[in-house]
């Protein structure tokens, strides 16, 4: 199949966007025409597709600036976030800012499948990829599940990792759910961006096994650095 014009552009400019860091901008319609030696026309449409597909955002007044590549959204790869931000080039690091045993309340407990008066661990932890956050998450897990465990233990190896190795529990699905909102004051600090930026916010919660809610987590992650591919699968019967 003959590969027109501005296909060849998309994946030329798609290659050299993918060499960037996020939130580079790109330089201007005309400079990218004389580079590429293409009409103004051509580099326009192009990066209209680009934008649609979610690998440029394009602020009016200001440029166009790259965005950060998907991560998928199943048990494989998204929860694996040291692994994704090291295919795209970067040094992951989790930092474990808290770690606290509490008292479930109602909402929590609703969620986890727990009754008033159990208690949680509530872990909460800063990722970041070239020492840039990327994403604030806040776990609740059940104390009964995971009696001996400790902020050490988390710090040394991956969350779902210490679940199998030390505690024989294995996932065996999880919900996830995304919504757009904007960053709150207190997230802003910890994740140094402004109060009020777009952010998506993440809700999900975990099953082991035997169909028991092991990990129920609130996460804020930024707009600026992640998009999210899902697969639908469709089973016939």
């Amino acid at each position: 199949m003959k590969i027109n014009l501005q296909e060849q552009l998309i994946d030329t400019l798609t290659n050299y966007i993918q060499t960037l860091p996020s939130n580079t901008r790109l330089p201007s319609e005309r400079q990218l025409a004389d580079k590429y030696e293409v009409s103004r026309n051509t580099i326009r449409c192009a990066l209209m597709n680009m934008e649609v597909t979610g690998l440029i955002r394009r602020i009016h007044g200001k440029g166009t600036f790259v965005n950060r590549v998907n991560l998928n959204s199943d048990l494989g790869s998204n929860f694996q976030f040291g692994e994704q931000m090291r295919q795209l080039g970067k040094v992951p690091r989790t930092e474990v800012i808290s770690f606290e045993k509490r008292d479930v309340n109602a909402y929590f407990a609703q969620s986890m499948n727990l009754k008033l008066g159990e208690e949680v661990i509530k872990v909460e932890r800063l990722r970041l990829a070239d020492e840039q956050p990327m994403m604030l998450e806040r776990s609740f897990l059940p104390l009964k599940i995971f009696p001996t465990l400790t902020k050490e233990m988390l710090q040394e190896k991956t969350m779902y990792s210490v679940f199998q190795e030390r505690f024989d529990e294995k996932i065996s699905y999880a919900d996830e759910y995304f919504l757009a909102s904007v960053i709150s004051h207190v997230d802003s600090e910890l994740m140094g961006i402004m109060e009020g930026t777009p952010c998506l916010n993440l809700k999900r919660t975990t099953y082991d096994q035997h169909q028991r809610v092991i990990e129920f987590t609130l996460s804020v992650a930024r707009c600026d650095e992640f998009a999210y591919h899902i697969r639908h699968k469709l089973i016939d019967k």
